[in-house]
């Protein structure tokens, strides 16, 4: 009994150690921004969620500043298609599909607006340093200081959000994507 017992403290003892030691390799700091929670995992971020229960939703009227610093809303750009991403200079899956957002873009022409909205609340300030190292082709620096379309929709980061021609969503996306594979030629497709 004295066995079993001292065999079972040194079990506890040992998962105890375990949990404490796993936790000290993570170099975690609070967050800079209200949704940023996920975008610092150390663990990598599971694929692309797909979803489509806003199917049909007049896009969101919510004001954003365009490069030059005036505000505009989506139905600026009603005509034509439009890929709003959400994304920020603190995000590591946003800033790793950035590139294969602009290839889309590139790619696209005038057939597809895409938007890439800064949710950086620190705006031009981060944007415009990440855009001229980037050297986007296409890409343009549109910024959400306010975060109103990720805290206003309550979306994590990055999400992107397709909207037909009419200003009607499509779908959105939620976690990093290649934007110029296959995948993305499909979805992209469904905006007719």
């Amino acid at each position: 009994m004295a066995l079993e017992l001292s065999l079972r403290s040194e079990i506890a003892l040992l998962l105890l150690s375990a949990t404490v030691i796993s936790g000290c390799d993570r170099q975690s700091q609070a967050p800079q921004q209200a949704n940023e929670s996920v975008a610092n995992a150390t663990a990598p971020a599971p694929g692309p969620n797909i979803d489509r229960s806003h199917k049909g939703e007049a896009a969101p009227t919510t004001p954003f500043l365009d490069p030059k610093g005036a505000k505009v809303t989506l139905a600026s750009f009603r005509g034509k298609p439009v890929l709003l991403n959400l994304w920020a200079t603190w995000c590591a899956p946003c800033v790793k599909e950035m590139p294969t957002l602009d290839a889309l873009a590139v790619a696209r022409g005038d057939a597809l607006k895409v938007l890439v909205v800064s949710q950086d609340i620190e705006g031009a300030a981060k944007v415009t340093p990440f855009f001229a190292q980037a050297k986007f082709k296409a890409l343009e620096p549109y910024l959400d200081p306010e975060t109103g379309f990720s805290l206003g929709l309550g979306l994590n980061l990055p999400t992107t959000i397709l909207f037909d021609a009419a200003g009607r969503e499509v779908w959105r996306v939620t976690g990093g994507m290649e934007w110029d594979g296959p995948q993305a030629a499909a979805l992209i497709a469904e905006a007719g």
